[in-house]
């Protein structure tokens, strides 16, 4: 029973999706005689899409309000007392309660809890370097963020933005940019944009950047951000050379936002993520969950944990908590990496390991790369696309897709993830029963494709 005798209470850290799908799901299943729910939020929005963030920067969605799913005064009609703008600074695990702070007050309490879900998210990663604060140098995490960055555009007279970092983030903020009529310079640690990718076809998102217009420095890093007389941001430097900037936009990854979860000795990852068992509740912690961009998840491809910050997961994740805290059953058994993304009309898409991570855990394998058409070739309208599959040596088991094209090819890394997650061999992938006409795809679809090119490399290696 709790401690105000007549109902629990359960206390969310953090007012997007994981923290509020939690809260949700269990009002759902108990209602407020029964358990008294209590959030915090630091930040002034709550249930809102961060992915959708370059695309409002760059004019797609004309407002802010299309990215929130459900404002603060929605939840608290729910029955849920959602506290805006005050940031939790400690959990007293031990005395089950936390203390929060007033940002703008900045007045104190401590608030007990029967159950406790932390969802604090991640954090841009900033690099500790001179200049990385000043006024004009933008993360894109929060739509507190996105808003900081288009008042920053609104207010500079000048139109050259750096990204810094080639990833989801950096890609699509490049095209946002370059949709506001900026002149964008992409500065990225790696040999090719998309990391997430294999360098072979991130040699095709390359490509497609220099293609709109974006000028690409790979395999170089930034060493600082120097600054104008009146402070702002007026360039990056890097070991040889230095790039104007009236904005730069940090793209170089996000950590998980664990900082609170550490002080009070919950268990983390090597990632630096919050662990949980099955049910999304902290390893070793009877009344603790987490979910979302602080969490590692388990990949079901190579076994191992990762940190994957996308929305995807942590609503999955707030259900399974939700379900919990109100008295069912649920849990979140896995991911196996799927990720889309566009520039201008090329599509990228992956699911599964890429060659390094196979490498690095232990995995032989065979890889293969196909070109095909998105629709029937004589249909109006086919375009190419590459597809790059991993398949396991000796057994053929399915490890991985990479699908760069125009129209209609990213979601059809989808097959490729539903067999990743049955465990599929490439062989048994060919036989898959995919829906066909001319104007969807070629006969054999091109993942298929693969899989038959895939199946018969295993083969000749056996």
């Amino acid at each position: 029973m709790s401690m105000n005798g007549a109902r629990e209470r359960l206390v969310v850290i953090g007012g997007d999706a994981a923290g509020m799908s939690a809260a949700s799901q269990a009002r759902r299943l108990r209602g407020p005689d029964e358990l008294e729910i209590v959030a915090f939020e630091r930040g002034h929005f709550t249930s809102y899409s961060a992915c959708g963030i370059p695309y409002w920067v760059g004019g797609d969605v004309s407002d802010r309000e299309q990215l929130i799913a459900r404002g603060p005064q929605e939840h608290r009609e729910r029955g849920i007392d959602l506290r805006m703008r005050t940031e939790v600074t400690e959990i007293d695990v031990a005395r089950g309660r936390v203390r929060a702070r007033d940002v703008d007050s900045g007045a104190e309490s401590w608030t007990s809890y029967d159950k406790l879900v932390i969802a604090t998210g991640a954090r841009p990663v900033r690099p500790d370097m001179p200049g990385a604060d000043a006024p004009g140098v933008h993360g894109v995490q929060t739509l507190d963020d996105g808003q900081a960055l288009l008042d920053s555009l609104a207010r500079t007279r000048g139109r050259r933005a750096v990204v810094v970092g080639a990833g989801y983030i950096g890609v699509e903020m490049a095209e946002a940019l370059i949709n506001r009529d900026y002149e964008v310079t992409v500065v990225n640690r790696g040999s090719e944009p998309m990391s997430t990718l294999d360098p072979d076809m991130g040699r095709l998102v390359h490509e497609a950047m220099e293609g709109l217009g974006i000028t690409m420095v790979n395999d170089t890093e930034i060493t600082k951000v120097l600054t104008g007389d009146d402070g702002r941001v007026r360039a990056v430097a890097t070991q040889d050379a230095e790039y104007p900037a009236d904005v730069v936009v940090l793209g170089i990854g996000v950590y998980p936002e664990t900082s609170l979860a550490a002080a009070a000795g919950l268990p983390l990852g090597a990632h630096r993520g919050l662990l949980t068992d099955l049910a999304m509740r902290v390893r070793g912690q009877e009344n603790i969950w987490a979910g979302g961009d602080c969490v590692e998840v388990l990949d079901l491809v190579s076994g191992q944990e990762r940190h994957i910050a996308l929305g995807t997961h942590a609503n999955k994740h707030g259900q399974v908590i939700g379900t919990n805290v109100g008295g069912g059953y649920a849990t979140f058994p896995g991911v196996v990496g799927t990720a889309v993304s566009k520039v201008c009309d090329l599509e990228i898409a992956r699911t599964g390991l890429r060659e390094k991570d196979a490498r690095r855990v232990g995995l032989r394998f065979e890889t293969v790369t196909i070109e095909s058409t998105s629709r029937a070739g004589y249909y109006p309208g086919a375009s190419p696309m590459t597809v790059k599959m991993l398949a396991e040596r000796r057994t053929g088991r399915l490890l991985g897709v990479q699908i760069v094209g125009r129209e209609g090819a990213a979601k059809r890394v989808d097959i490729a993830a539903v067999a990743l997650t049955a465990g599929m061999t490439v062989e048994q992938m060919t036989a898959l029963d995919l829906g066909y006409a001319p104007p969807f795809s070629p006969v054999w679809d091109p993942v298929l494709v693969a899989a038959r090119k895939a199946s018969k490399a295993v083969r000749e290696a056996f």
